[in-house]
């Protein structure tokens, strides 16, 4: 091997060395990101979308923009391929995004050593651990960032190889397979997120600060550049407006203050990245105003500074002015000139700058490289720096946990926000603290008032408290401020449920469903109220409806199994039953309702094994002793079933099935005067239940009590009048009379 192999070797050594320690200091920044679980958002995008879950949602998220919450569909593509491989459980995105990270930061280096920037690996070394991307790697739904920027990163790379910048002018021979891919590498970027559009100004920015111009035969090759960036950014705004929602009021701003915000939102990026403490979730939204003069200092300054790096380039070069540059055309799309939702809350995030923040990051690093001249205070410098964003990287990742922690991160630095009191009270209710759950709902109506979101939110909590009249109040109340808004005419059809108001509750859920006829919950509590009302058949085609829309959801499957039932389908019931525990396996009821199929079918032993599973689940199970108890009595266990019969009453006193049953079986031991009394309790919490009417006149028979066993052969008969045992029972009393 010659001399120059050697070197050539040995700098091959050192590139993979060097890669392999940025990749790893990724990593471990980004530790308790890898942690995280499902945040704000990530239902509509992963864990709800149920465009992931067949071969036809993945033609679905490229043909149908409303079919995911944002039209990126590689991006959705990518959470397609995530959920076939590891479900829903949130490592496997986590491990992806930092993944992705890694690789950026990696391509960012040798994009930055090809552009012969000074202090290239230091410089990707902070934007890959540089915490204000926090946002963009812990954030499962963020993915579009950390894609389209790898695809960006391609494309530039690939395009610097067609046309190498540091020829002056432009190559006559270039290597057009480079261009293709480029162009390849810049559609895909655009499918993951439009932000991205901004590439071909970036290449137009890098050629003026290398060559000092730009010509027509530097302009031509990225026309086709500039025509898909112009149509997929348009289809973006307009997906944003018709499909997300990112129109009204909210977003109803004059040029003048587009103006201010931008200039506004430029000074807050940098300083974020010069110093990034603080760092929130949701920032303040600010109160613009054009009539106030203070407000047009940031414009104004931002406007100034540019001036001077080009005023000064002749005595800094053109590096400070192209990269500053780059900084704010790549920030151009979030900087409030088009609608975008997020603005609802704010008008910065810290995943807005992702791309951006690569011009002033490699200022900032180029400089402090070209300043500090000794090599090892260079070192200990660059040292200081790593460690330091490092560690706020580590402490930032920890807020990702899970929603709660969020929550409460955002507003621990922003109290005003009222979006994450709203969310806050949501996770709350969830978990059963209701009594902060409608403190922080509380708060986001003093925040803002005619906000339809925590009126729903307040119902049920207090649905969830216990008060349903109150809840049908912020329910309406939500609905009298957005008409259109499909979840509380749900949660009304609940709590009208709960109270008996069949008719109403049905009406609501219809409502819903016509607004938004993808939601499977409403489809399955629009069944369960119809099982109540005995229209069996309407409830199976709501449920079965459901499952076509999210076929994993394993009530559905329960509740289509208990209608099926009803209809005799035993064998269709038990499958959905057995579909229920594989989706969902410590599912307490799918283990009853199955033991219960079972019994029928007269398989005691396997029906029984189901409600020792259901009962290991949840020992307080009323419903599944009572189900054990039966399953016990039709196996002549009368002691055994007694236990469980009396065990659900001690869980369930109110229970007239339980007491019924229990009867049943005391009679059967002897002890015919405590069946009697459990009878009499079963037709004092259920005046209507014939079986007791029944069970109770033939134990008044025999005892001699003739004409209170008439009595209750004849209420039985009133309740149900095809009742020949009654008939038979009451015909020979009255013959006897």
């Amino acid at each position: 091997m010659g001399t120059t192999d050697t070197k050539q070797s040995r700098n091959g050594t050192s590139v993979l060395k060097l890669a392999i320690l940025l990749v790893v200091l990724t990593f471990l920044a980004y530790i308790p990101a890898l942690s995280s679980g499902f945040v704000w958002d990530d239902d509509a995008h992963v864990t709800d979308s149920r465009a992931l879950r067949t071969v036809c949602g993945l033609a679905t998220i490229w043909t149908n923009p409303g079919a995911t919450h944002q039209y990126y569909p590689l991006v959705h593509t990518s959470f397609w391929i995530d959920y076939h491989l590891w479900g829903l459980n949130p490592f496997g995105y986590h491990l992806v995004n930092v993944m992705l990270q890694a690789l950026n930061a990696v391509l960012l280096w040798q994009l930055l050593e090809q552009l012969g920037i000074p202090g290239a690996w230091l410089a990707a070394t902070v934007f890959a651990i540089h915490p204000v991307h926090v946002e963009s790697v812990a954030w499962i739904s963020e993915r579009k960032n950390v894609l389209s920027g790898a695809f960006y990163l391609l494309s530039l790379l690939a395009f610097l190889r067609f046309c190498p910048l540091e020829t002056s002018p432009p190559p006559e021979r270039r290597r057009w397979g480079f261009y293709w891919l480029a162009l390849a590498f810049f559609g895909c970027a655009m499918l993951s997120k439009t932000v991205t559009c901004t590439l071909p100004v970036s290449i137009l920015l890098l050629t003026w600060w290398k060559r000092g111009r730009i010509t027509v035969r530097d302009l031509w090759p990225l026309l086709p550049f500039f025509a898909v960036g112009v149509a997929l950014g348009l289809t973006t705004v307009w997906v944003e407006t018709v499909y997300t929602g990112a129109r009204g009021a909210e977003w109803s701003f004059t040029l003048f203050d587009r103006v201010l915000i931008a200039g506004r939102a430029l000074w807050f990026y940098a300083a974020k990245l010069v110093w990034p403490v603080n760092l929130t979730f949701i920032y303040p939204r600010w109160t613009i105003d054009a009539r106030q003069l203070w407000q047009w200092l940031f414009p104004a300054s931002a406007a100034l500074a540019m001036v001077a790096l080009w005023r000064w380039q002749r005595r800094i070069g053109r590096g400070p002015a192209a990269a500053v540059a780059f900084f704010i055309v790549t920030l151009g799309p979030a900087l409030g000139f088009f609608n975008v939702y997020p603005m609802r809350y704010s008008f910065v995030a810290d995943h807005f700058q992702y791309l951006a923040s690569i011009g002033l990051i490699c200022a900032m690093v180029a400089a402090g490289t070209t300043v500090i001249r000794t090599r090892s205070l260079r070192m200990v410098a660059a040292a200081v720096v790593v460690a330091a964003l490092a560690l706020l990287t580590w402490r930032q990742g920890q807020i990702y946990r899970s929603p709660e922690t969020l929550w409460r991160d955002t507003l621990a630095k922003n109290p005003g926000c009222w979006m994450a009191h709203n969310n806050l009270s949501a996770v709350l209710t969830e978990k059963g603290e209701l009594r902060e759950s409608i403190w922080h709902c509380e708060q986001t109506l003093r925040l803002n008032p005619n906000c339809a979101e925590p009126h729903n939110s307040l119902g049920l909590a207090l649905a969830r408290q216990g008060k349903p009249e109150d809840a049908i109040g912020q329910f309406e109340q939500a609905l009298q401020i957005k008409p259109d808004y499909a979840e509380p005419h749900g949660n009304l059809g609940d709590v009208l449920a709960q109270l008996g108001r069949v008719p109403e509750a049905i009406a609501h859920y219809e409502k819903a469903l016509r607004l938004r006829p993808d939601l499977a919950v409403a489809h399955c509590n629009l069944g369960n109220v119809l099982m109540q009302v005995n229209r069996v058949s309407e409830a199976v085609a709501h449920y079965e409806q459901a499952l076509r829309i999210d076929p994993d959801y394993a009530a559905a499957h329960v509740n289509l199994g208990a209608a099926l039932a009803k209809l005799g389908k035993t064998d269709d019931a038990i499958r959905h039953y057995k579909e229920a525990l594989r989706i969902k396996p410590g599912y307490a009821e799918a283990h009853v309702n199955l033991g219960n199929a079972l019994l029928t079918q007269g398989k005691a032993q396997d029906a029984m094994a189901h409600y020792e599973e259901a009962l290991r689940i949840n020992p307080d199970y009323a419903e599944a002793h009572m189900n054990f108890g039966n399953a016990l009595l039709t196996q002549g266990k009368v002691q055994g079933a007694i236990g469980h019969y009396e065990e659900s009453l001690r869980i369930k006193p109110d229970y007239p099935q339980a007491h019924d049953n229990l009867g049943i079986a005391l009679a059967q031991s002897g002890r015919v005067p405590e069946a009697m009394q459990h009878w009499e309790q079963a037709l004092k919490l259920k005046p209507d239940d014939v079986e007791a009417h029944c069970n109770l006149g033939n134990a008044l028979r025999e005892q001699g009590q003739i004409p209170q066993a008439i009595e209750q052969y004849e209420q039985a008969l009133k309740l149900r009048p095809d009742l020949i045992a009654a008939k038979d029972a009451l015909a020979q009393l009255r013959n006897h009379q």
